[in-house]
C-alpha cells in the first residue's frame, strides 16, 4: 500500500471520527461529557449544554473541512489543515490538566488524538513535498 493510500485512509478515519464527535456533542451533549476528562460538570438543569453544543459545532466544522479537502484532492492543504486542527485536541488536553481533570483522559484521549492528527498531517506534507518540489516540464520549442 502506498504512502498516499495510507494517508488517505488515516485522514478519512480522522474526518469521520471528528464528524462523529461533533454530532455527539450536538445531539446528546450531557451523554458526551463522560469522556472528556473534566472532573465536574453541572448536572440537572442543563447548565453547560450550550458550551458542549458549541464544541460539537467546532468539531463538525473541522470534520467537514478535512472531508472537503479529501474529496477535492487538495492534499497539500489537507496536510496543513490537519497540523492546524491538531491544536484543538492539544488545547483540550491543556484544559483538562489545568482544571485538575483525569490525567489519563488528558494524555490518553486528547494528547494522543492531537499527536495522531499531527502525524497524519506531517505524512501528507511529506507525501506532497515530492510533487510540490518537482520541476515543471520545459515548454515545447516554438516553430520559427
Amino acid at each position: 500500500m502506498s504512502l498516499k493510500n495510507v494517508n488517505t485512509v488515516l485522514a478519512t478515519a480522522c474526518a469521520l471520527f471528528v464528524l462523529y464527535l461533533g454530532l455527539s456533542f450536538i445531539l446528546t451533549p450531557e451523554a458526551s461529557t463522560q469522556g472528556v476528562g473534566l472532573p465536574n460538570w453541572p448536572a440537572g438543569n442543563g447548565d453547560g449544554d450550550g458550551f458542549l453544543i458549541m464544541k460539537g459545532t467546532r468539531e463538525l466544522a473541522m470534520g467537514l473541512v478535512i472531508g472537503i479537502l479529501l474529496v477535492t484532492g487538495h492534499r497539500r492543504a489537507l496536510g496543513w489543515v490537519l497540523l492546524m486542527e491538531a491544536v484543538a485536541p492539544f488545547g483540550d488536553m491543556i484544559n483538562v490538566l489545568a482544571h485538575h481533570g483525569s490525567i489519563a483522559a488528558a494524555f490518553g484521549i486528547h494528547g494522543l488524538t492531537s499527536a495522531l492528527i499531527a502525524i497524519n498531517g506531517l505524512l501528507i506534507l511529506r507525501e506532497t513535498s515530492k510533487a510540490h518540489k518537482a520541476p515543471a516540464p520545459a515548454p515545447a520549442a516554438q516553430p520559427a
